[in-house]
C-alpha cells in the first residue's frame, strides 16, 4: 500500500502488525515493523515521528545483534536527517551504516550507503564527493544486478549534474532512470520524472528541448556501458 501512495492504510497494517509481533515476542519481526513505520511517516514528511520509529528499530537490532538491520536502520535514520536539513549527521549514520555493510560482507547495504553519501555531499553542494560516492555505488548495483540501485545512481548522477549546471547530461542520466524505473515497474518513476517535468516548468520548453537534443549522445553513451 505505501508503494502506491496509500500511506495512512499501509500504517494501519503496520501497526496491527508490530502489534502482533509485540504479542508474540518475536524482537526482529518488531523491529522490522517499526522501520517499515518509520519510512512510513516519513513518506508523509512527518520527520520527528520517522526518526521515533527508526531510532527504536535500531535499538532492537543492536539488542539482537542484526548487524544487516543495524545498518539498514541507520541508513533510514540518515535519509530522516537529511530531509531535515541535518545533513552532517545524516552523514555520520550512513558512514556507521556503510562500516557495518563492509564489516558483514553485505554489498547490496553497501552500495546502499555509498548512495544515501552521494546524496547528502549533493546536499552539502561537495560535488566531487558526491560524484566519487555515487560511482562507487553504481559499480556495485550493476556488480550485483541491482536494477533498482542502478535507476538511484543514474537519479542521483542527474542531480549532481544539474547543481554542476550541466543539464544535457543530467538530463541524459534521468531519462536512463525512467526507462530504468519503468522497465521494472518501480514507483521511484515518478521521481526521476519529476526531475524532468520541474526542469522543464522552470526553463520552458525551447530550453528543455535544445538540452533535450544535446543530451542525446550522452544517453547513448550510459546505455552502452
Amino acid at each position: 500500500y505505501r508503494n502506491l501512495g496509500r500511506v495512512e492504510e499501509a500504517i494501519s497494517y503496520h501497526e496491527q502488525a508490530l502489534a502482533i509481533s509485540r504479542e508474540i515476542r518475536d524482537r526482529r519481526v518488531e523491529g522490522n515493523h517499526l522501520g517499515n513505520l518509520g519510512l512510513a511517516y516519513g513518506d508523509l514528511e512527518r520527520v520527528e515521528e520517522a526518526i521515533s520509529y527508526h531510532e527504536q528499530a535500531l535499538a532492537i537490532s543492536r539488542e539482537i545483534k542484526d548487524r544487516r538491520g543495524e545498518g539498514i536502520h541507520l541508513g533510514n535514520l540518515g535519509n530522516a536527517y537529511r530531509n531535515l536539513g541535518r545533513v552532517e549527521e545524516a552523514i555520520s549514520y550512513h558512514e556507521q551504516a556503510l562500516t557495518i555493510s563492509r564489516e558483514i560482507g553485505d554489498r547490496l547495504g553497501e552500495g546502499t550507503a555509498l548512495g544515501n553519501l552521494g546524496e547528502s555531499y549533493i546536499a552539502l553542494g561537495k560535488m566531487e564527493e558526491a560524484l566519487n560516492y555515487i560511482q562507487q555505488s553504481l559499480m556495485i548495483a550493476r556488480e550485483i544486478g541491482h536494477k533498482t540501485g542502478i535507476g538511484h545512481q543514474f537519479d542521483n548522477f542527474g542531480c549532481a549534474y544539474e547543481k554542476l549546471k550541466n543539464l544535457p547530461k543530467a538530463l541524459a542520466y534521468w531519462r536512463w532512470a525512467v526507462v530504468i524505473f519503468t522497465e521494472i515497474k518501480s514507483p521511484y518513476v515518478k521521481k526521476s520524472q519529476g526531475h524532468l517535468d520541474e526542469l522543464r516548468a522552470k526553463e520552458g520548453e525551447e530550453a528543455f528541448d535544445r538540452w533535450w537534443a544535446e543530451s542525446e549522445a550522452e544517453y547513448q553513451a550510459i546505455g552502452k556501458v
